[in-house]
């Protein structure tokens, strides 16, 4: 006899409006029998697309942070619902996440403590991609309600530290990120103690083999065009400058326990083999797949299980040719910038990454030049000092967060 299919799991979605949301918003609608949403959070940017989501979902609650968007939300929810009942039954709604709009209007919270609430809430599975430092509470609320955490939020991490990792039990956070994800799904090929490194792939960004000399003339369109991806413009930079690498790392170290000295990145313009784990016998195991979000994202979902027809696999019908170098790290220092931000500790990891926000925008407003991002990240760490320690608690983190980015914008002249 076959098994009683199981259960679909039920997920609390926080950034349903972000790329990573509204992938994974499909891999639901492609796959109602294994999942479902029962809740969903964003910034409240959106309201439009938000109200969409909520509707076609038919979801119990909906999270704003922002206070201000509460009155857009409940107007775009109120048309929906109205054109729907218009339409007669059946009616989808239009634009991005098309659906049949159910008519039952949710909950809606909002506030700084929203996106919180809502991570605790009954589910078995937090997708966290909500953007910035407001994921961190979030993050840390899922784990304390005991919620499988599927992590796309990386700054919850950088942040968070051991503060975050203290607080999670054995294979409660899932990796959403590609490299991450990699990692996780290419270490099932061995023991934790047959581990000799992991290898993080790097597409090398739009400034692949430029030296650091041309760099200072690099404009924000250039650096906004990145060969692989399709992303939002402060991690496209960061792709660019190869600081989202340096967070990556940090990650990489903080997710699966090994030191610094441990992990390293290579160079992989094809951003095809998304990451790799070496063996103590030599042995090396990579996972490939064509670039597409979808795959990490359903397998966070269903977590150890896949999801059929996520995405298209590698085509082997056709030739390729996949090339991996070493990271120049004189005119990309961003890496060993976040090496050493990893390995002092403490609020090191959010000062690199706070006071980097605040110098993408900068060189995104023509305040300072492509080389000054990370440069000016580096004195803001050096005065920062590091701590040798665990970071305190949530407050300690946000005020040296907070501090940081005073900092790089006095430095840029942008404050």
């Amino acid at each position: 006899m076959n098994p009683e299919p199981a259960a679909p799991r039920d997920i609390v979605l926080l950034g349903s409006t972000g790329s990573i949301g509204t992938q994974a918003a499909d891999i639901v609608r492609r796959n109602p029998d294994r999942f479902t949403i029962k809740a969903l959070g964003a910034g409240g940017g959106n309201p439009a697309l938000l109200a969409s989501q909520a509707l076609e979902f038919g979801v119990e609650v909906v999270a704003v942070a922002d206070e201000r968007a509460v009155p857009g939300l409940r107007d775009a929810l109120r048309m929906l619902v109205h054109d729907a009942a218009a339409d007669g039954p059946g009616a989808g709604t239009d634009g991005p996440g098309a659906g049949t709009v159910t008519g039952r209007l949710p909950e809606i919270i909002a506030g700084p403590e929203a996106i919180a609430d809502l991570a605790a809430r009954p589910a078995d599975i937090v997708l966290n991609a909500v953007t910035g430092a407001v994921g961190l509470s979030a993050t840390l609320s899922a784990l304390d309600a005991g919620r499988v955490l599927a992590l796309a939020n990386k700054e919850s991490l950088i942040m968070g530290g051991d503060l975050v990792t203290s607080r999670a039990a054995a294979g409660q956070i899932v990796p959403v990120d590609s490299e991450h994800s990699a990692i996780a799904q290419c270490l099932r090929g061995g023991r934790a103690d047959e581990v000799r490194k992991l290898v993080l792939t790097a597409s090398g960004g739009p400034f692949l083999h430029w030296q650091a000399e041309q760099l200072g003339s690099v404009t924000p369109r250039q650096a906004l065009a990145h060969p692989t991806w399709n992303m939002g413009p402060v991690i496209t930079v960061n792709c660019a400058t190869l600081v989202n690498k340096g967070l990556e790392l940090i990650e990489a170290h903080l997710l699966f326990g090994l030191d610094f000295g441990h992990i390293d990145v290579v160079v992989h313009r094809q951003s095809v083999v998304h990451s790799m784990v070496e063996f103590l016998d030599g042995s090396t195991i990579a996972q490939a797949s064509p670039p597409d979000m979808r795959i990490p994202i359903a397998l966070a979902l269903a977590w150890p299980e896949r999801v059929p027809g996520a995405a298209r696999p590698v085509d082997w019908t056709t030739s390729h040719t996949w090339t991996f170098e070493p990271l120049d790290e004189r005119a990309f220092p961003a890496v060993a910038l976040a090496r050493e931000a990893g390995q002092a500790g403490g609020t090191a990891p959010a000062v690199y990454n706070a006071a980097n926000e605040e110098c993408v925008a900068a060189f995104l407003a023509g305040a300072i030049a492509f080389p000054g991002i990370v440069e000016t990240v580096a004195q803001v760490i050096s005065e920062h000092g590091g701590s040798g320690g665990p970071a305190g608690g949530v407050d300690e983190i946000l005020a040296a967060d907070g501090w940081a980015r005073t900092r790089a914008r006095e430095l840029t002249k942008t404050g």
